[in-house]
């Protein structure tokens, strides 16, 4: 490729030159092991190509394509509750999506259709506008948790009642005033055997906090009964713990756990290991949950008085149609422009009439404002995020999004929802384009709860921590891992990432923060003395090896095999999601690493060094090894060791660029070095979630006009997002040749029309 490059035509060979220029900046190019001209001609060449590519991007902007992108399952069940104050269970509803090269499942290039997804969605808006009206008597239905098995439940339980321990906590939603039937179910083996019986139990069903039933079990009856008869004594046991009770219509917080049992012994002594059971082995032990069921409603009552009718019943439309539909008018006005994003148009009024008056006819007006609402939910102007291209643009040229499709970017990029009505207000106006209106909602969108979505998604997403779900360390080799331990590694990095973003703190301290946030169980496992109970708390670290990202168990566990750690899925880690600078693929038939054949223990390092000994893995081993080795002072679960089968772990290596590590410590320290590096990655990343589609060469000169604009404002990641939000990439679309068949209608509001293609002059790069 570079024999064909021309320096007389860097602009009309961005491709080329973008790649150089990453090379250059990451100390990736010349290789290794050839001449290396001093760091100031590098630094000048590299800058004398940023220079003609921006300046091109500039004199020529290139927001790059903007793709038809379909609400993920996050996001459809986070625009349920914003449009209907419903806290649904979505999983139950929708299948997940799959991710995209760029490791994000909002991409457009991963979010398919298909006729049996299409008939999900249909299902689901009809579930969902059924819970939320509640207009037909509501028929019984069973709803059953399930335990994971590995979760110890020898411990208290966030969210649950003090002083008590294991279980599960249902957030639930009602469908109607009435009755319900409580059904926890303890775990057996597969002899139906239940264990911990010798011991008297008291189990506890609580109702947003409050106890609505009490039952024990366990004596010397219930052992024998156990020993005797398996199969009935489980059955009856979990008859004794069920209870029924009348509940309110809503969502409510119901909890099936034990109470705890202080111990005589110290619980060292008992139980040597930090997690309770491994496998839910049926030898002694406590009793523990395996699932619950919520069944009902049994008799119900009504509707019930639910946010979400409060939220849609603005007016109550009469049964006979008396207001000549004024009433259901308003109430869908309302609840169309929020659901597609923009103010409905008189077709689309019209339709959502048609149906509710259709279904008042058949049951009354809140029958059909339910058939109407259904109608919303699974629309393509819901399910689908459109965008219109103006009539007075031609084709190909860039231009500026109207206000509507700019309010939609912005939501779905921070809220991972749709917009408010503030939002959608200003598009009406035409006042969100003002570029001090538009940081203005930006900090209020940030400060606003529902930017937690930054975290649980883009995050979460970003950093791989949705692997920790299928991460299943071997139980002989790590037999303190349970399922608490991986919960508690997700959380201790969601609560880090959350704490740069409220605090406004440099994204640089992702790297460098000498705090985290533990709770007792994740402190044993990181050997953190006085960590007590359950609940996390921000703890100062004095271990310097723990600083950071790098030093967490989500990310040392997701870059490790159940058996052991994996220095190469490390090092491809930092280069991937820390540097942007991702090895190429494995060549075909690459051989797998040899199991240690020799009587004397072997290293994951002395194991490695023979696998790199071949030629076909040598190249790119250069890049990946030494950073992952430089990480093997932590085992598979986070735990920090020095010898790794009674062999001193050998941490030292050289990085791409000449920079000698030995250790986490120095490895971090090698990576501060270039922060201009972490932070541009951190900007493509953040810049692919909020445009939904990968990156290209037209794309760069806005990351680039990001970073700087950031530098500043201390790095924060504030200031990287709203860099984004003024961006080309952003702001800007490509007119269509020909509009998607459910591209949305024209605008009705007269101050949202776009602007004709523009220079971006006043589009920040």
């Amino acid at each position: 490729m570079l024999d064909r490059a021309d320096l007389n035509k860097i602009p009309e060979q961005a491709e080329v030159w973008e790649k150089v220029e990453r090379k250059l900046r990451a100390g990736l190019m010349p290789p290794q092991g050839m001449p290396r001209p001093d760091k100031a001609k590098v630094d000048a060449f590299a800058s004398l190509l940023e220079t003609q590519l921006d300046q091109a991007a500039i004199a020529k902007p290139n927001p790059g394509p903007a793709l038809l992108r379909r609400l993920t399952r996050t996001e459809y069940g986070n625009a349920v509750r914003d449009l209907l104050g419903l806290r649904i269970d979505i999983a139950t509803l929708l299948p997940g999506e799959g991710y995209s090269n760029e490791g994000f499942d909002n991409d457009a290039s991963a979010l398919g259709v298909s006729p049996v997804l299409m008939e999900q969605y249909l299902s689901a808006a009809w579930d969902i506008s059924s819970l939320a009206v509640g207009a037909g008597k509501a028929s019984a239905s069973i709803d059953t948790f399930k335990v994971r098995p590995d979760l110890s439940q020898d411990s208290h339980i966030d969210g649950l009642p003090v002083g008590t321990r294991g279980g599960i906590l249902v957030h639930y939603d009602f469908p109607a005033d009435g009755e319900y039937e409580f059904k926890p179910s303890i775990w057996r083996n597969n002899a139906e055997q239940v264990r911990g019986l010798e011991r008297p139990t008291q189990f506890v069903i609580t109702l947003d906090g409050v106890k609505i039933h009490q039952a024990e079990f366990g004596d010397a009856a219930d052992e024998a009964f156990s020993l005797n008869a398996h199969l009935a004594a489980g059955v009856v046991i979990d008859k004794r713990l069920s209870t029924r009770a009348a509940v309110k219509a809503g969502p409510h917080d119901v909890g099936f756990t034990f109470l705890q049992k202080t111990s005589a012994v110290p619980i060292e002594l008992v139980q040597p290991l930090q997690r309770e059971n491994i496998n839910g082995s049926e030898n002694g032990g406590i009793p523990v949950l395996s699932q619950a069921s919520i069944v009902g409603p049994v008799n119900p009552t009504g509707p019930g008085d639910t946010a979400s009718r409060r939220r849609i019943f603005i007016c109550h439309p009469p049964d006979n149609g008396s207001d000549n539909g004024a009433c259901a008018t308003k109430i869908l006005t309302r609840l169309a422009r929020l659901a597609y994003r923009r103010p409905a148009s008189k077709e689309e009024m019209q339709q959502l009439l048609r149906l509710y008056d259709l279904g008042r006819k058949q049951a009354g007006g809140e029958y059909g404002i339910e058939g109407a609402l259904s109608y919303i939910l699974a629309s393509p102007q819901f399910v689908f995020r459109t965008e219109h291209d103006p009539e007075n643009v031609a084709v190909n040229a860039a231009f500026r999004v109207d206000d509507y499709d700019l309010a939609t970017r912005l939501s779905f990029f921070l809220w991972s929802s749709i917009p408010d009505d503030e939002l959608l207000t200003l598009a009406g106006q035409g006042k969100l384009r003002n570029p001090a209106v538009l940081d203005q909602q930006v900090k209020r969108m940030l400060d606003d709860p529902k930017s937690s979505a930054l975290v649980t998604n883009f995050a979460d997403e970003w950093l791989h921590l949705r692997n920790l779900a299928v991460a299943a360390p071997v139980d002989v080799l790590f037999p303190d891992f349970d399922d608490n331990l991986r919960q508690g590694f997700q959380k201790e990095t969601e609560l880090f990432f959350e704490s740069i973003l409220r605090e406004n703190r440099s994204v640089l301290d992702l790297l460098n923060a000498n705090y985290t946030f533990l709770n007792d169980r994740l402190a044993a496992n990181y050997g953190i003395p006085n960590v007590y109970g359950s609940q996390f708390r921000r703890v100062t670290l004095t271990d310097e090896n723990r600083w950071g990202l790098l030093g967490q168990g989500s990310i040392l566990t997701v870059t490790s095999y159940g058996n052991r750690t994996a220095p190469v899925i490390r090092g491809k880690y930092v280069l991937s999601v820390l540097l942007g600078n991702p090895p190429p693929p494995p060549p075909p038939d690459v051989p797998a690493l040899v199991e240690a054949e020799s009587a004397a223990p072997q290293t994951m390092r002395q194991r490695m060094e023979a696998h790199r000994a071949n030629p076909v893995c040598a190249n790119c081993h250069r890049l990946m090894d030494p950073i992952g080795f430089s990480m093997e002072n932590f085992d598979a679960i986070g735990r920090f060791r020095t010898a790794e089968d009674g062999v001193p772990v050998d941490a030292s290596g050289m990085l791409a660029d000449g920079t000698k590590v030995n250790g986490p410590i120095s490895l971090r320290k090698a990576i501060l070095n270039h922060p201009e590096q972490f932070i541009r990655t951190l900007t493509e990343a953040l810049m692919t979630y909020a445009v939904g589609r990968a990156l290209g060469p037209s794309d760069m000169p806005s990351v680039r006009a990001v970073v700087r604009g950031a530098a500043p404002q201390n790095n924060t990641l504030a200031s990287l997002i709203q860099g984004i939000v003024h961006s080309t990439p952003f702001q800007m679309k490509l007119k269509e040749a020909t509009a998607p068949a459910n591209a949305a209608p024209a605008r009705t509001a007269t101050h949202s029309s776009s602007e004709p293609a523009v220079t971006a002059s006043n589009v920040s790069h």
